[in-house]
């Protein structure tokens, strides 16, 4: 397998994009990666004529408070795992390359969509998100880019953005890759102690249980997913969900088809989330 081009400066990576021809899929990461970033890649490079992975630890993102100072960083690993799935080029820049002038004093506003759920509790969160999103895409001029079921109202704000702003990339999303346990992928798994771990548990099982409820309507899906997680006191819910995928309302009980159960809890030191796309009532997709 050839070893990806590594570039860290605009101009070096313009260079190397200019040296790739045909469809171009793009990955965009914050680094540690993990098999559902592997899965992410090995899905760009089914797809398109060449993948690039951006390895970026965006502050704009970051409140203040939040772990921006501890996050994972595993450069030399990354791009191990870069090479293994098969990415031609990484741009892992620096902030000052990504932000020359400072904070922007432009960002891309995520809106309503962007004040509920993780937005309510990470105000700004979302816009800071969005903003490097577009920068980046303006850099790497990609054909596709891919994002994880997994941060579901990432996703759905992304692509809000590039159909809002008329943005000539297409969205992918891919399912949420898990451990054999049901736990899902995530850069912040690291933090968790061993102890920690058998907690975020009750997550997963909050989503399945609320899964196989889904047949018997809305009201059934929240009990059933709520029911698992009262039963573990030492993670500190902030919010379990039912609501359309599309709007992030709540749904009503009367409510039949596509939704999806989300969930975000604080395990020990760590903020968790997760999310299942459901069909509730038994109405066909």
């Amino acid at each position: 397998m050839t070893a990806p081009v590594v570039t860290h400066a605009r101009t070096e990576f313009a260079d190397a994009r200019g040296r790739f021809g045909g469809s171009v899929g793009v990955v965009m990461t914050m680094g540690a990666l993990h098999e559902g970033h592997a899965t992410l890649i090995r899905r760009a490079r089914e797809e398109n004529d060449a993948v690039v992975v951006t390895i970026f630890l965006n502050p704009l993102q970051f409140a203040a408070g939040e772990d921006l100072s501890r996050y994972p960083r595993t450069l030399q690993r990354d791009l191990e795992i870069c090479e293994r799935e098969g990415a031609d080029l990484v741009f892992a820049p620096s902030p000052d390359v990504v932000y020359p002038d400072g904070e922007p004093g432009v960002r891309v506003s995520a809106g309503p969509l962007g004040g509920v759920l993780e937005g309510a509790s990470r105000p700004g969160h979302f816009d800071g998100m969005l903003t490097v999103v577009n920068k980046l895409l303006n850099i790497v001029h990609p054909t596709r880019a891919y994002y994880g079921q997994k941060d579901a109202q990432q996703l759905l704000l992304i692509k809000r953005m590039v159909r809002d702003l008329d943005m000539s990339v297409e969205i992918v999303g891919v399912p949420t890759v898990r451990e054999s346990d049901g736990l899902a992928l995530s850069s912040r798994n690291a933090y968790l102690s061993e102890a920690d771990r058998e907690v975020a548990l009750c997550l997963s099982k909050a989503l399945q249980a609320g899964e196989a409820a889904r047949n018997s309507g809305p009201a059934a899906v929240r009990r059933a997913a709520r029911d698992v997680l009262v039963r573990e006191p030492l993670a500190l819910v902030d919010y379990l969900v039912l609501v359309d995928p599309v709007t992030l309302e709540q749904v009503p009980e009367y409510f039949r088809g596509e939704a999806l159960l989300a969930v975000a809890a604080k395990v020990g030191t760590t903020r968790l989330i997760d999310n299942v796309p459901l069909v509730v009532g038994g109405r066909e997709a």
